[in-house]
């Protein structure tokens, strides 16, 4: 495992380098092998310093989750993000992104694997979760009734939120197989087989890379 030269730094980026040092820990080793020593190895820094930033490894563990959830959600909001775009090109964005590198990543997996479980028996992990997984609902929303509205569709909240959970289940579905056996699909690229099943869902609202030309 490598150390990293200490140097002196500001207290929210260095909070944030032992937040990637667990992450990276967790990454080799899982949860229980992220000691404060490891991580404090790992930062280049001493198991006090850990201390002053976190109450206990059980915070730094939540931290580390937080910040793995909430990167992955800012990855594909930033993604779909982009000035003069149709509603429906940004909805086709969002999906990609979420089936394309850096979210759709082994390393990312594995970091996901390591905290699920945890999900189901602590609270706090849990509320995180549950954080993380309404605002991406809450984006996704959005991005629908955007595409609805822009084809002259009603966009009611009931039926934007049915649609949300539904695309957000074929994301979640092809996530985990592309990370998993991403060496499967070489032939048949699973951002294209969430495009269209998106447009089915849609009802055959066709998505778009770029604006339709005129």
């Amino acid at each position: 495992m490598s150390r990293r030269p200490f140097h002196r730094i500001g207290e929210a980026e260095r909070r944030q380098d032992l937040i990637r040092a667990t992450l990276e820990c967790i990454s080799e080793s899982g949860l229980k092998g992220a000691t404060v020593r490891q991580v404090a190895a790992r930062a280049g820094v001493t198991p006090g310093l850990i201390r002053h930033y976190f109450s206990s490894k059980e915070q730094m563990l939540q931290d580390a989750y937080r910040e793995v959830m909430t990167g992955m959600t800012t990855a594909v909001v930033v993604a779909a993000d982009a000035q003069q775009q149709t509603a429906r090109a940004r909805l086709h964005d969002f999906i990609v992104a979420n089936l394309t590198p850096p979210v759709a990543d082994p390393a990312k997996l594995s970091l996901w694997a390591a905290f699920i479980s945890h999900v189901r028996v602590d609270p706090t992990f849990a509320e995180i979760h549950r954080e993380s997984y309404l605002a991406f609902r809450s984006a996704l929303e959005e991005l629908v009734g955007d595409v609805l509205v822009e084809v002259g569709q009603a966009a009611d909240k009931r039926r934007c939120q049915e649609l949300a959970i539904a695309i957000n289940g074929v994301i979640d579905g092809l996530w985990l197989e592309g990370t998993l056996v991403g060496d499967l699909f070489s032939e048949t690229p699973l951002p294209g087989i969430a495009i269209r099943s998106v447009e089915a869902l849609l009802g055959g609202i066709a998505l778009y890379e770029t604006p339709p030309s005129s």
